[in-house]
């Protein structure tokens, strides 16, 4: 899976209409709702969406017949394994009918030509971690934890008996990290808030 790493703009005309496809990274569905709300036009005859986080997904045809915008969007989504995905198609009619196929291609070919230009990062699911350490251990698990391919330390703040590291892992190893630093500190570590 990928994400976008910024907002992307793609615009073209097909028999007159005029189409432009905004596509976006989201994290949440507020998030997705904020961010139709910021990109769409009200001047514009149509603005047809969907996005996608996970397994939750959302589309609409906004007024075009069911099912020729919204799903051929996040088809265009899907299709290009993106998560965390929002894309915006507003149409402008400039008079020629196109027909349900033509409405089909033109509002899924918007969003894909969109998506192929827009810049993509591998998405990793990430596990927060939280573990409190004495000062004789630190030393040890912050040098291992560096050497850890995909972690990224988030906080560390010492206390009077030590320091409480927050760090975010891929989720496949969470609990491989956690018996590490189990392992280290030969069990005086301690998870949590």
């Amino acid at each position: 899976m990928y994400t976008l790493d910024q907002t992307e703009r793609f615009e073209q005309e097909i028999r007159k209409s005029r189409f432009l496809a905004i596509a976006c990274p989201i994290d949440t569905e507020a998030d997705a709702k904020a961010r139709l709300a910021e990109v769409s036009d009200p001047s514009a005859n149509h603005n047809c969406w969907a996005w996608r986080i996970g397994q939750a997904y959302r589309f609409s045809d906004d007024g075009e017949p069911s099912g020729t915008a919204g799903k051929p969007i996040l088809q265009a989504i899907d299709g290009q394994a993106l998560d965390r995905t929002l894309v915006v198609v507003t149409r402008w009619f400039g008079g020629i009918l196109l027909g349900s196929g033509g409405l089909i291609r033109a509002y899924g070919g918007t969003a894909a030509l969109c998506l192929r230009a827009a810049a993509k990062t591998e998405y990793v699911e990430r596990a927060t971690l939280a573990v409190s350490l004495g000062f004789s251990d630190l030393a040890l698990v912050r040098a291992r934890l560096a050497a850890l391919p995909g972690l990224l330390m988030d906080d560390e703040a010492f206390h009077e008996s030590g320091a409480r590291l927050v760090f975010r892992v891929p989720a496949e190893q969470a609990e491989e990290t956690s018996r590490l630093v189990i392992d280290l500190t030969s069990g005086r570590a301690e998870f949590g808030a």
